[in-house]
């Protein structure tokens, strides 16, 4: 059996906390008074440095204890949040995922750059006029206290030693262990803590001060302290209180010799809780996928052998197989569908750093965080939307002067949006910037040698042209952009997930571009059929309905290719024409009317066979450019068929339907 690396185990927790962080931070920079923010941000500074010293991270918890040394000022309220401290600690937090990532790289230099950053940004938030420091409280606090972790709290990784020190970083104190719990040897796991303590503190410090100790044991412990009145004067030692063990209250009994029990009943309420979720790496997911796509294609090979058999056992068996095939495959779905706030969670910070080098003010909205996509399609969409988020921040955006010049308000607006289309997640970028400039876009194209003068295109034919290769209207090149090496990324990219690009633009009121993109790249339903000898699958998720053509319509719409449907005319493709197939058709055809939103086109095909359960495989690369499909998959019997690309045959009818129409 092989456990987890414990090193990349904290790795794993270090990212989440860092981003945790950064959320925190960025709320923060909206609402300076907002004092959760400040608690959250000092909590996982906190976690952080205690997570690193127990794994042997020294650097990073020396350099993340300043960040929390910041952050408790601003807690006590000794210093404001300020926008400069947000922003020195974002930049610390860069440098602690490097300290995580790389923690024997030379970082001293930058660490003491940004530390000096810090510095500045405390001062100055504490500068006369900044704010008004804290008074310090007259006296010293008697603080006489009693813990005890839970049993198990070692072998969850909690130390006690941190905390100890943590208290004596307080105030003054004596701490006394009480080990009457630990059973005898034959009695005893090495794992189990039977310690319990008890400490006499006098500090400066509130009560709250403890509390902030334990903060992150609090559910799991007992604790008990007492404050002894009245406080202390400044200047008298400790040494003059009474003896710990003559002074603990009655209601604090000595621990029995007997083995403590487990954990209290919250304790196993919270164990159960996080029991409930497992953390399992990415790569076992994408295993379990393969086999359960190897499945599928064993399910259905045994349904076609029991289709052609007369064994009633055999053919009840199969549908048992089919049954839990499907199931498993949904189950599998499901737990490779993560929520896409996963990814717009990344673009608050992006947008934070792009304001603040342009000179511009933006604000980034969302909207559907919660729609859920595969997670190997979230992974692939990361860079493409980086480009068009940057490229809407320096090109799309104005500066504050020209949008007031404008009447427009000095903020600019990004919005993020994600939702479900039958089996697509549509993912817009929209900003209410400049918009982009056909006359320019056209120039740009004909100068290139792109398209000829004078060619009669669409305002998406014409908008397609940002994302070739090179292709820029910048007028000067800067370190966001203008060297035209970012839109056609985003391109090849859309292309490789089988997704579409759509953009829609008006001069002076801002850009659209949404991006269609599957939702899954692993297993769908599709709809078998057949073109001439060939075999071919559509997602079934595009398909709207299913038509009879009999040969004499199919005869009678020569020329036009066009289909009524409820006083519509949808434009259809005859897939025995386009793949060249070289058969006659059957006497009874069937048009599959499918849909990308509101297009629709019909594909003229010879057999419908039926629904199919499709593991995607991708195409070689002899076939990488041939864009009417967008994968392959194994049937029953061995044989391969290969998927339509619905959003190519559906721009490829649009657009002879416009031909048609222009000739008529």
């Amino acid at each position: 059996m092989s456990f987890p690396d414990p090193i990349a185990v904290f790795r794993t927790e270090a990212a989440e906390l860092l981003e945790l962080i950064e959320a925190g931070l960025l709320d923060l920079n909206v609402n300076l008074g907002d004092k959760d923010q400040v608690d959250a941000v000092f909590r996982g500074l906190h976690t952080l440095k205690g997570s690193g010293a127990m794994f042997g991270f020294d650097a990073l918890a020396a350099f993340t204890h300043h960040c929390e040394t910041a952050f408790d000022r601003v807690r006590k309220g000794e210093v404001p949040a300020t926008q400069e401290l947000v922003t020195a600690v974002l930049e610390a937090k860069d440098h602690m995922r490097a300290l995580v990532d790389t923690p024997n790289g030379d970082h001293e230099a930058t660490g003491e750059a940004l530390l000096a950053n810090l510095r500045a940004a405390v001062d100055g938030a504490n500068s006369p006029g900044a704010a008004s420091p804290a008074k310090a409280a007259p006296g010293r606090n008697h603080f006489k206290i009693r813990f005890s972790l839970p049993q198990n709290a070692m072998a969850n990784g909690t130390n006690p030693l941190p905390l100890l020190d943590e208290l004596r970083e307080l105030g003054e104190c004596e701490i006394v262990a009480d080990r009457s719990a630990i059973p005898s040897l034959e009695l005893l796991a090495p794992t189990d803590l039977y310690v319990s303590w008890q400490v006499e503190l006098v500090t400066t410090q509130p009560r709250s001060a403890i509390d902030d100790v334990f903060i992150f044991v609090m559910d799991e412990m007992q604790l008990d302290v007492v404050t002894v009145e009245p406080p202390i004067a400044a200047g008298t030692p400790a040494k003059s209180a009474a003896p710990v063990a003559e002074t603990l209250p009655a209601a604090a009994p000595p621990a029995v010799a007997a083995p403590a029990p487990t954990a209290p009943a919250l304790v196993d309420a919270k164990q159960k809780k996080t029991s409930e979720n497992v953390r399992v790496p990415a790569e076992k997911l994408d295993e379990l996928m393969d086999r359960v796509g190897e499945l599928v294609i064993a399910q259905s090979r045994l349904s076609q052998l029991a289709g052609g058999s007369g064994d009633l056992q055999l053919r009840a068996v199969s549908e048992d197989v089919e049954r839990l095939s499907g199931e498993l495959r949904d189950t599998m779905m499901v737990l490779r569908m993560v929520p896409v706030t996963q990814l717009f969670g990344r673009f608050r910070r992006l947008v934070h750093d792009l304001a603040h080098e342009t000179g511009k003010t933006i604000e980034l909205l969302t909207e559907g965080e919660t729609t859920e996509v595969d997670k190997s399609v979230i992974e692939r969409l990361a860079d493409p939307l980086v480009h068009l988020v940057r490229n809407s921040c320096d090109h799309g955006l104005e500066t504050p002067e020209e949008r007031r010049a404008a009447g427009k308000p000095e903020a600019g607006h990004i919005l993020l949006s994600a939702r479900q289309q039958a089996g697509e997640v549509i993912i817009t970028i929209k900003d209410d910037g400049r918009g982009i400039n056909k006359e320019r876009v056209r120039a740009k194209a004909e100068s290139s040698g792109l398209i000829a003068p004078n060619t009669t295109l669409t305002d998406q034919e014409l908008y397609q042209l940002i994302f070739q290769p090179g292709f820029s209207t910048a007028q000067t090149v800067t370190n966001l952009s203008g060297r035209g090496v970012g839109m056609d990324v985003v391109k090849r990219t859309i292309d490789a997930l089988r997704g579409t690009i759509n953009v829609t633009s008006h001069v002076g009121k801002g850009s659209e571009i949404s991006l269609a993109i599957p939702l899954t790249l692993a297993i769908i339903d599709g709809l078998l059929v057949r073109v001439g000898d060939g075999r071919y699958v559509i997602p079934l998720s595009a398909v709207e309905e299913c038509l009879e053509l009999p040969i004499e319509e199919d005869m009678r719409s020569r020329g036009r290719s066009f289909i009524s449907l409820r006083d519509s005319l949808v434009p259809f493709l005859r897939l025995r024409d386009l793949f060249r197939t070289g058969t006659k058709p059957d006497p009874f055809q069937k048009v599959v009317v499918i849909s990308t939103g509101s297009e629709r086109v019909g594909l003229v095909v010879d057999q419908i066979i039926g629904d199919h359960q499709t593991v995607i495989k991708g195409m070689s690369k002899l076939h990488h450019d041939v864009a009417t499909f967008s994968g392959a998959t194994i049937l029953g019997d061995g044989d391969v068929a290969l998927i339509l690309d619905v959003g190519h045959l559906v721009a490829e009818g649009q657009q002879q339907e416009a031909h048609l129409r222009a000739a008529g």
